[in-house]
Parts: C-alpha cells; sequence; structure tokens
C-alpha cells in the first residue's frame, strides 16, 4: 500500500511549477495535477507557478491552510534541480513558514533521471521514430539523435541532459546522439543541429526534454523546419514533450512519496538551501507574483526585471560562447541573460545578422524562456 494512503487529513501536496506565458502550458500543468488526483483521490493536491500562471505558490499554499493542513509536502515539478529548484521554490516556501506559525513543509526533490523519467522519453522517442518497443540491436544505427534540454547557468542540471541522452542512445541503440539546449548554455539548438546535419546520417530524431508546451517548444519546431528545409535529403523526426505520460505520474507519486517518508532530509533541497541561507551564501527574495492578489486570475502577470529573480547577480562564465547563448541574442535567451552580454558581443551579432538577411525565427523580442 502506498504510504500516501495513510497519510491524516490535516496533510496536502503542493506541486510547484515555474508558470508561463503559453496558455497550453498552465493548462498541461493542471491535467499533470488531475493524474495525480486520479491515483489518489483522498489527498488534498494543490499546484502553484512561481510567474506569469495562476494559481502562484502563494495562492495554492493558502488553499491548502484553508482547508486545515497544518503538514505540506512540496515537490518541485521540473525536470532537474537548477535554479528555480534550488533557490526559488525553497524561498518562496520559507517565507510562508515564516509567516504561518505552526505549519510545517517539507520539500522535496526535482523528477530528475528517475527511470520512469527515462522510460517516459524513450515512449515518446519510440512514438515519433514509429516504433512500438525497444528494437534489436543495429535497427537504429542509421538514425541520430539529437535530444533538447532545457539550459541552465547550473553546469551539473546541464550534464543531467547529457547524461540522459548517452542513457537513451545506448537503451535503444542509436547510431549517434547530441544534446542541445534552448538558451543559457551551449551548444544552442540552431547551432548543434547545423553541425549534426554534417554527421551524414539520413534520419534525425530530435526529442526535446520537456514537460510542456510553450513557446520554446515552438521555436525547437521552427528550428528542426528551418534546417530540414535546407536539407531535404535527411527525414527528420520530432518527439512530442512528456506531459502527462502514466510514466511521469509515477514518477511525481515516487518523488512525493519519498518527500513523505523522509523523517529528517540533510542533503535535500530544502535543507540545501537554508544551510546556504545561514552561511551567507543564499538570499530569500521575494518573488514578483508570490504576493499577487487572490482574485487576480489573469494569467498575464507583467515580469519587472528590477526585482532579485535570485540568479541576477550570478553571471553565466560562457555567455559569449560562440556556439551558446549569442546565436540567440534578439531571438531565443532569457532577457535576464541578454542583460549579460557585454554590448561588442550584442553588436558583433546584429552585425552578422545583418549581412546573413533576416531570421527565421517567430519572435525576435527579448523573453524570459517558458516552460
Amino acid at each position: 500500500m502506498s504510504i500516501l494512503n495513510a497519510l491524516p487529513d490535516n496533510c496536502g501536496i503542493i506541486i510547484c511549477g515555474h508558470g508561463s506565458r503559453a496558455k497550453i502550458a498552465e493548462q498541461e500543468f493542471s491535467l499533470l495535477v488531475s493524474g495525480l488526483r486520479a491515483r489518489h483521490p483522498n489527498l488534498q493536491i494543490e499546484y502553484g507557478f512561481l510567474e506569469y500562471s495562476s494559481p502562484n505558490i502563494h495562492m495554492a499554499l493558502d488553499r491548502l491552510i484553508e482547508s486545515g493542513v497544518k503538514n505540506i509536502f512540496a515537490v518541485p515539478g521540473m525536470l532537474f534541480s537548477a535554479t528555480h529548484a534550488q533557490n526559488d521554490i525553497p524561498s518562496v516556501l520559507t517565507t510562508y513558514m515564516q509567516k504561518h506559525p505552526g505549519l510545517a513543509i517539507k520539500y522535496g526533490t526535482a523528477l530528475g533521471l528517475h527511470d520512469e523519467m527515462i522510460q517516459a522519453f524513450q515512449h515518446r522517442i519510440m512514438a515519433a521514430a514509429g516504433l512500438e518497443d525497444l528494437t534489436e540491436p543495429g535497427a537504429l544505427y542509421d538514425t541520430l539523435l539529437v535530444v533538447v534540454g532545457r539550459g541552465t547557468s547550473v553546469a551539473t542540471a546541464n550534464a543531467d541532459a547529457a547524461k540522459l541522452t548517452r542513457i537513451v542512445a545506448e537503451n535503444m541503440g542509436f547510431g549517434w546522439c547530441e544534446t542541445v539546449y534552448t538558451g543559457v548554455t551551449f551548444p544552442s539548438v540552431g547551432r548543434g543541429l547545423e553541425m549534426v546535419v554534417k554527421l551524414g546520417f539520413k534520419k534525425i530524431v530530435v526529442a526535446p526534454y520537456f514537460l510542456f508546451s510553450g513557446r520554446l517548444i515552438g521555436r525547437i519546431n521552427a528550428y528542426v523546419e528551418k534546417v530540414a528545409a535546407e536539407n531535404p535529403s535527411i527525414a527528420f523526426m520530432i518527439a512530442d514533450y512528456l506531459r502527462d505520460q502514466a510514466h511521469v505520474i509515477n514518477a511525481f507519486i515516487i518523488r512525493i512519496e519519498e518527500t513523505v517518508s523522509q523523517s529528517s532530509v540533510n542533503d535535500g533541497l530544502m535543507e540545501n538551501f537554508q544551510a546556504r541561507l545561514a552561511a551567507g551564501e543564499a538570499t530569500v527574495h521575494h518573488h514578483h507574483s508570490e504576493f499577487q492578489p487572490k482574485h487576480q486570475h489573469d494569467h498575464d502577470y507583467s515580469h519587472n526585471h528590477d526585482h532579485d529573480h535570485g540568479h541576477r547577480h550570478k553571471h553565466y562564465r560562457h555567455i559569449a560562447h560562440p556556439h551558446g547563448p549569442r546565436t540567440m541574442i534578439d531571438e531565443h535567451v532569457c532577457c535576464c541573460f541578454m542583460s549579460q552580454f557585454p554590448e561588442q558581443v550584442i553588436e558583433e551579432e546584429r552585425r552578422l545578422r545583418q549581412k546573413q538577411g533576416p531570421s527565421s525565427a517567430d519572435d525576435r523580442t527579448p523573453q524570459c524562456q517558458n516552460r
């Protein structure tokens, strides 16, 4: 029997997401939580976002305590433990606990490279390649796998995406594999695709390792379409993102169970954050959407980058990498990072764009990247 079935009535669950300007991402997050509720109908399960979307985390926590919950188990609705999971979410949870004496919040870990997540990803790739099950060795030796990761300023999170690529490539037996990223780090999606087509493979599967849709999924597809049009002899296949795939829901349940069962975690994300807080290595910042009025549900929160976003002070070392974020200036790089580019780099890239002609990007306005 699941440990969740034995939880008392004063316990509740919250899944903490980032949020997106894309309405579909918010809807898909809601569907995933509905899947969790269907598995455990007796549990009080809420969800909230850091920004852009409603309800925010603050609202979701309010709902739980208003229903009598005294013990909350929070899990980041994110693939890897990067800045948002390590700093932003525990910061919001910490300030909320400080304002509600007697409330206990235990914070779990990101989905990571759990076997259930790997299986979910492989199912999406198999569907894109027209396969019903894992093939015999040799069947995919003529096919190249490109995994698209989110890309962060946290090297270990980027390394997890690369590790995932290798695991899936070996499990499924691809002829070659590469990892590219949608922002912050290198190689960028466009530059990575331009390079892999030179390897000589006539079939390429592009698999975005994303939970939900959003502007980035559209941009990934646009990149693939552009490179495919320039290379008509190569067959490109795009895998679906993860959404509420059954194995994803399994992984969330496991992460919730782990959070509930831990009596006193000494190496969890919350404990790590509080230890860094005590050492002066982290600060509690008030995320801009944390304190939106309860009645506000317009789903179009403004994004003021004058606030402390938890990582603005940390400049990414490779921001000007020739195959990284600079290749997406004015198109695909988060506005948090646009400010980090030296003016010389911005001018160089814009001059290069002018020489190459109009961009194929769907949106040249610098926007924060959305899930």
